[in-house]
């Protein structure tokens, strides 16, 4: 019952200004009565957790992992808080900063010892794994519950998300898991930051830069270029994103990306077995997290970037994609999505040859034919989105990979290539019954028979036509005075893989991504030659006249106006632009 050296030692250990050299007797005489550090002195053990031996000599670390080791494996009881305490040390250290009388907790990010802090951390990891086998088991809920907030400084997220992945290296068995945790909270930033909300934050930031500069020269160059040490991502002021979450965004699909990097290659070469089980990783995530997800805008791109590494797994990835379309069993909305990245897919992966793109077209073209002929009497030959939609879905696929590919398709030699067009016979899709261009977005739809009629290989203006007169305007009374407005995306549909914005990270991105090639003049001719029709000159159409009831390609939804995911996906940069054919 005698406490008082007990009280002594407790204090002597939770002392901040506690001597190296005694730190290392302590651990010294605990090492060696491991034995009698059971359950019931749990405080003593959290105090001993929360040492500051990281900040250390290296005598000290040493001392201390021989401790850790000793520990867990005699008393497994205690496995769980040295986790934690090994996890907590994944961020920089918070620091306290008076300000005015105030105290203020921050993270350091400046430290210096941070990348050699990491390494030890590791080191530590790997001990406590050695001895004690189901540690993965223990550690995954802890890596989960420990992950840092998304608002949360950028160096935080980056240092945690970094020492997450360099984990997967060592417990292969959690890779798939930490893959599907990290990729799940980019998932979060990625929703919470439209693609519209980053393009208006950046244009703000331009528009102040340029004041700023004209009145106080070098006044706001606190943000140096720094090249960061270890594993800091670098960052240079003209670098960063000007919304905050998109900057966080941004650094982490750059850690994730140079992450698949390393792993697929060993000494420069691409390692086939290491990409394929990745791939099988990262595929088995797209499934759980990605197709689900509705209009994300980057993150769908790690998938992008490791089907740049060889045809192969590009192909894989089509065919995954086609099993998931083709499935009946499947949810209506997660075909349609399979059906959005298809199209997507093809139409912006430059490293897909035209032979894959024809072997893709002829497979969705055929089912295409086949779904007409087994739906295209009876009782639901009509058209409806929530009847028919995947094959709405795979039709807008094949618009939209033809609108980027005709001109590859009909290089070299016209006549076949022609005649290649010619066999996948668009006709009969167009003019079933399904009526697919009432459904498809308008600017593919309107692109698509520009290119069709260019080449002579179906006519579809008469069918938009019938179909915009059977389109039934909205009237929304606003402040501004009534506003007309028509439902142009009833399938809800996206591109999965529109134009990247993100700066740091794009650059991993771009040299594979197709980018829409504005018309040149002679093509706007030719697409623009009116075709004439008995209409009576004073017949007052604004589709004639090459107007339409939306503003400027900016569609609102009927009833609930849903802008940013509804624009065209081709109004955005680089896509083609909305282009109402004149007849």
């Amino acid at each position: 019952g005698e406490t008082t050296d007990f009280e002594l030692l407790k204090h002597q250990l939770s002392d901040p200004d506690i001597k190296d050299a005694q730190i290392i007797n302590w651990l010294h005489e605990f090492r060696a009565s491991v034995a009698y550090l059971t359950k019931e002195l749990e405080q003593l053990v959290s105090l001993l957790l929360k040492l500051p031996w990281l900040r250390r000599s290296r005598e000290v670390v040493e001392e201390y992992l021989g401790f850790l080791g000793n520990l867990v494996s005699a008393q497994t009881v205690h496995l769980r808080p040295c986790l934690r305490m090994i996890v907590s040390q994944f961020v920089p250290p918070r620091i306290t900063i008076r300000d005015d009388d105030v105290d203020i907790s921050d993270s350091d990010d400046d430290d210096e010892n941070l990348s050699e802090n990491f390494n030890t951390c590791h080191r530590a990891l790997q001990t406590v794994a050695r001895y004690v086998p189901s540690t993965p088991q223990f550690l995954m809920p802890i890596l989960v519950e420990n992950f840092p907030f998304i608002n949360k400084s950028e160096r935080t997220l980056e240092c945690y998300v970094h020492n997450l992945l360099r984990v997967t290296v060592y417990l292969p068995t959690l890779r798939l898991q930490i893959l599907e945790l990290i990729i799940e909270k980019l998932l979060k930033l990625d929703v919470s930051t439209p693609q519209q909300d980053i393009e208006d934050a950046e244009e703000t930031a331009n528009n102040s830069d340029s004041e700023e500069k004209s009145t106080e020269e070098g006044l706001f160059d606190m943000e140096e270029d720094e090249e960061r040490k270890g594993n800091k991502v670098v960052s240079s002021s003209s670098e960063r994103m000007a919304h905050p979450l998109a900057e966080r965004l941004d650094i982490l699909m750059t850690i994730l990306f140079s992450y698949i990097k390393d792993i697929c290659h060993v000494d420069g070469k691409l390692d086939i077995n290491n990409t394929k089980d990745l791939y099988r990783d990262l595929v088995s995530v797209f499934d759980k997290l990605i197709l689900p997800t509705h209009a994300s805008c980057h993150v769908q791109y790690f998938m992008f970037y490791i089907c740049s590494f060889k045809l192969g797994l590009a192909e894989a990835f089509l065919d995954h994609l086609w099993k998931k379309l083709n499935d009946p069993n499947n949810p209506s909305v997660i075909r349609q999505t399979a059906g959005s990245y298809i199209g997507s897919f093809l139409a912006r992966a430059k490293f897909i040859p035209v032979v894959t793109v024809k072997a893709c077209l002829d497979l969705l073209v055929n089912w295409m034919h086949k779904y007409i002929d087994n739906q295209d009497t009876g009782a639901n030959a009509y058209c409806d989105v929530a009847l028919h939609g995947p094959f709405y879905s795979t039709c807008q696929a094949v618009f939209y990979t033809l609108i980027f590919r005709h001109k590859q398709l009909l290089d070299g030699n016209l006549r076949k290539g022609l005649s290649y067009l010619q066999s996948l016979n668009f006709e009969r899709i167009v003019m079933c019954q399904l009526n697919p261009l009432k459904i498809c977005i308008p600017s593919v739809v309107n692109l698509f028979a520009a290119i069709t009629r260019k080449y002579q290989l179906v006519f579809c203006y008469t069918i938009i036509e019938r179909n915009n007169r059977q389109f039934i305007p909205v009237v929304r009374s606003g402040t501004g005075g009534d506003l007309v407005q028509t439902c142009t995306n009833p399938l809800d549909s996206f591109f999965p893989f529109d134009p990247y914005i993100l700066k740091r990270s794009k650059k991993t991105i771009d040299p594979f991504y197709q980018f829409w090639e504005e018309l040149s003049a002679e093509d706007l001719e030719n697409l623009k030659k009116p075709i004439k029709r008995g209409t009576s000159e004073d017949e007052d159409d604004d589709f004639l006249k090459g107007e339409t009831p939306q503003n400027d390609g900016v569609v609102g939804i009927a009833p609930n106006s849903y802008e940013s995911n509804t624009r065209s996906p081709l109004s955005s940069i680089g896509s083609p632009p909305d282009c109402y054919v004149p007849y």
